[in-house]
């Protein structure tokens, strides 16, 4: 054995929670022909049932071909168990036969109920835990032992860390859900009177994944009240006539019109769609349009597999977002400032398009910029503003733009524009500050490496619209003064009227933070409510259908 695959079990068995039993292997440093290597001393086995174990291990040890993934599984559970002396942690004789643990058969009882964990029970539980099948077979007998724990690891993995890659639904999810020490954890819950328990309580314990935990049971349960769907479809707006209209006062519960057209979309079925807006803070248009809809149908809308997609996305969450954060869900287009579970502040944004999505990633606000220049990004600078620039070199100063060089401001007069590339600039272009600026007066910089942060906007407009997926990436916050006074609560000195005094004047003013605050950009398509009720959001991005199909395979 090498030194760094010396090094790596070193590492894995000194993870390990101290066990009961004397460290059984024995490890002694050699150099041979020059190279130093580590050779370690596998125990014997100490009963019939270990011996058992150990040859069915050491075979599949041995005749993995190495450096193989098979070969790295086979070694660290045979050498795990040689820290143990191949005893079993899930495997116990009775009367002459080889039967589960207790602690066992309590882990079988949580995999049995993994559907209400948005899991599939056939996941954990395979052929490859047939015990009877086993029955006086050493290498089977090893294999199901090893087969055991491989479930509870994947088992305890997927409760952690979700059971698919963030990556594999979209390169711009920048999330490394969190891990576990697999090793430390078979030991205790093999030693634990509780390993169902403990098992359980990897499981997120957000208010809001708990809130979709209970729904899932009540659609698993069948105790989920049926509410009238109302299909997606065009714009429904004031006078229209429209199919779906008797549907919409049926859920809304108003009454048909009498001696009038039912599917006209008359004054007082408008009225109730406003008022149902305001309640759930949607733009308050009285046009039913996508964002409405998906919220009229509510958690019954949502099916099991829409459910099960959110429950994931809050494994990839921290376990504890902190007592002070900010949370920005992009499919509800929506701001918050959370001390704990309580929301002081929130507000509309606007986000990516779907062709420059937000990216999905979590960092902390360290700074803020009163008079910000905007440094235009290198692909809307070639794609939107040089093919502008080649026809009429004055479209920069007319609209506040400038040429930095060399870390010098360069006049565009005396730029060649014959001999520019426009798909390769010798300069950056950014626009000063100033009323018209892309970022108006404000931004809220995370450093990060996709160049993204919060901040102000000249176009105010969007902000009344139900769909708001218009800017390039960044996220453009509705009242960014107020946003601001309520992200400064923990600061000693610096105030969002201090703030406000600095606007103006050309001159770009940084100030930053004593106490960095996490940010969480995120994605959700089901929110829910203090009291537990679930809202729905469109799926914008197209995120949630490929976790779905993901999730199914």
């Amino acid at each position: 054995m090498n030194k760094i695959l010396a090094t790596s079990f070193l590492a894995m068995t000194a993870a390990l929670s101290a066990p009961a039993w004397t460290t059984a292997l024995a490890q002694e440093t050699v150099t041979i022909n020059g190279v130093e290597a580590t050779r370690i001393v596998i125990p014997p086995a100490g009963s019939d049932l270990a011996r058992t174990i150990k040859y069915g291990l050491r075979d599949a040890y041995y005749g993995a071909t190495r450096d193989t993934r098979t070969w790295n599984e086979a070694k660290d559970l045979y050498f795990f168990y040689a820290e143990r002396r191949f005893e079993p942690l899930w495997l116990d004789q009775q009367d002459g036969k080889v039967v589960f643990s207790d602690a066992a058969q309590k882990i079988i009882g949580v995999f049995d109920q993994a559907r209400y964990q948005g899991f599939r029970t056939e996941d954990y539980i395979t052929d490859a835990l047939d015990i009877g099948a086993a029955q006086g077979d050493p290498a089977k007998m090893a294999a199901l032992e090893t087969a055991f724990s491989d479930a509870v690891n994947r088992y305890a993995h997927d409760a952690v860390a979700g059971r698919i890659n963030p990556r594999d639904v979209s390169t711009s999810i920048d999330i490394r859900p969190r891990s576990i020490d697999q090793g430390a954890l078979l030991v205790e819950l093999a030693a634990a009177d509780n390993p169902d328990e403990i098992l359980m309580g990897l499981h997120p314990h957000h208010r809001e994944f708990l809130a979709l935990r209970k729904a899932l049971r009540m659609h698993i349960d069948g105790d989920i009240e049926e509410i009238i769907q109302v299909p997606d479809g065009s714009l429904i707006k004031s006078g229209m006539t429209d199919e779906r209209v008797p549907l919409l006062r049926q859920r809304l519960q108003i009454d048909p019109p009498t001696g009038e057209d039912a599917l006209i979309y008359d004054e007082t079925i408008e009225q109730a769609v406003l008022d149902f807006q305001e309640s759930l803070g949607l733009s308050p248009d009285g046009v039913v349009g996508p964002a409405t809809i998906a919220a009229l149908n509510g958690v019954s809308g949502a099916t099991p597999e829409d459910i099960v997609a959110n429950m994931e996305r809050w494994r990839w969450m921290p376990e504890d977002l902190g007592d002070f954060y900010v949370f920005v869900n992009i499919p509800e287009y929506r701001l918050e400032v959370h001390r704990g579970d309580t929301v002081s502040h929130a507000t509309r944004v606007v986000v990516g398009q779907p062709k420059h999505r937000t990216p999905i990633f979590h960092d902390e606000i360290e700074h803020i910029v009163v008079n910000p220049y905007w440094n235009v990004p290198s692909s809307i600078a070639r794609n939107e503003l040089m093919p502008n620039v080649m026809a009429n070199p004055g479209y920069l100063a007319a609209r506040n733009y400038e040429l930095v060089q060399g870390g010098r401001v360069v006049s565009a007069s005396a730029i060649d524009w014959a001999s520019v590339n426009p798909s390769n600039p010798p300069f950056r272009i950014r626009q000063r500050p100033g009323g018209g600026n892309a970022l108006g007066n404000i931004k809220f910089l995370f450093p990060n490496n996709h160049s993204v942060y919060l901040h102000d906007t000249p176009s105010k407009s969007l902000f009344s619209r139900s769909y708001r997926a218009y800017s390039h990436g960044c996220v453009r916050v509705q009242n960014p003064m107020e946003f601001a006074d309520a992200l400064l609560a923990n600061e000693p000195t610096l105030t969002a009227s201090g703030l406000q005094s600095m606007v103006g004047g050309g001159s770009e003013r940084w100030n930053n933070l004593q106490r960095h605050v996490p940010v969480y950009l995120s994605y959700f398509t089901l929110r829910a409510n203090e009291d537990g009720t679930l809202r729905s959001f469109a799926d914008v991005y197209g995120h949630h259908k490929r976790m779905v199909a993901l999730l199914e395979e």
